[in-house]
């Protein structure tokens, strides 16, 4: 029996860390990717309690009323893949909702503005094509869904797996039906800040305003890589190839593992900087606070409109 009794403690001291669930109320995940995007829904979670895994902080406790675990994925695509993996195993997660700042890629949309994407494409999941003297040839031309390239790089898609299918190549990954459903119905009206209030990036007693109030837009499509974009040229290629309105460095990464667990998802974004068509340098330092506080916005009203 004491033999038994020993065995059955070293399989639990056994047990992979991402086996071992921290708590089992079901909860809605609101993740954010750095300290701004954070820092503008730390002080809204009520009956707070932290939780430690590999030196990231889990915050479990209520937001506008729903059961919440707020966390930072941590910046660009493998963060993201790997701590949206790690909550879906620690947690009992019921759905995933992003919320952060973006690049503007399409040329209506303003810094300050909030978009809920209907899909999120990795745009550097490709191939480097050769050059040769009849132009570029790459490795693997794709298919009749792939986007079209810009100079050597070709969009190859990413290759998915789900519960329910095979592997498959996808290029735009779509958010949940239902969630995007009701944020169709929720966010539009939803009033956001225009200023920097004195005290972010500007001396005491001055603000920075936008020259127009921010607006919220749901549809169209997101796109994710490892890259910090600045560039009008490929602004531009993104817009017209992938018919892109934002692109960021986490959102189709948390996507691709919610898909993969076949766990609800949708992304808020508010706009930082134009990545690249911004008149004279790029923006996102003077308005990345303004843009995380208007995501953030946009977040609670969506998880106050959340079914229990």
């Amino acid at each position: 029996m004491i033999r038994i009794v020993l065995l059955a403690i070293a399989a639990l001291l056994a047990t992979p860390a991402w086996a071992q669930k921290l708590d089992d109320t079901p909860r809605t995940v609101v993740m954010t990717a750095f300290y701004p995007e954070w820092h503008s829904l730390v002080p809204t979670i009520r009956d707070a309690k932290e939780h430690v895994i590999n030196g990231n902080t889990f915050l479990t406790g209520t937001l506008e009323g729903k059961p919440v675990v707020l966390m930072q994925s941590g910046v660009s695509v493998v963060n993201a893949a790997m701590s949206t993996q790690l909550v879906l195993d620690r947690f009992n997660v019921t759905r995933i909702v992003f919320s952060g700042i973006a690049g503007g890629v399409d040329p209506a949309l303003s810094i300050g503005d909030v978009v809920v994407p209907e899909n999120w494409g990795q745009y550097l999941e490709g191939s480097f094509a050769r050059k040769t003297k009849t132009g570029w040839v790459p490795p693997d031309k794709g298919d009749a869904d792939s986007p079209a390239n810009w100079n050597f790089i070709f969009p190859r898609g990413t290759l998915i797996t789900t519960p329910s299918a095979p592997m498959k190549r996808v290029y735009r990954i779509p958010v949940d039906a239902d969630l995007l459903a009701l944020a169709k119905k929720v966010v539009p009206t939803i009033t956001l800040e225009r200023c920097v209030p004195p005290s972010d990036k500007m001396r005491a007693g001055s603000a920075l305003c936008l020259p127009r109030m921010p607006k919220v837009q749901v549809g169209g499509t997101g796109v994710t890589a490892g890259i910090y974009a600045d560039n009008a040229a490929f602004r531009i290629y993104l817009q017209k190839a992938w018919k892109a309105r934002v692109l960021d460095m986490e959102s189709a990464a948390v996507m691709q593992v919610a898909m993969s667990n076949a766990v609800p998802a949708i992304v808020f974004r508010s706009l930082s900087d134009l990545a690249g068509g911004d008149p004279h340098k790029n923006m996102e330092y003077v308005f990345e606070h303004l843009a995380s506080a208007n995501s953030a916005h946009v977040v609670r009203a969506f998880v106050a409109a959340l079914p229990n």
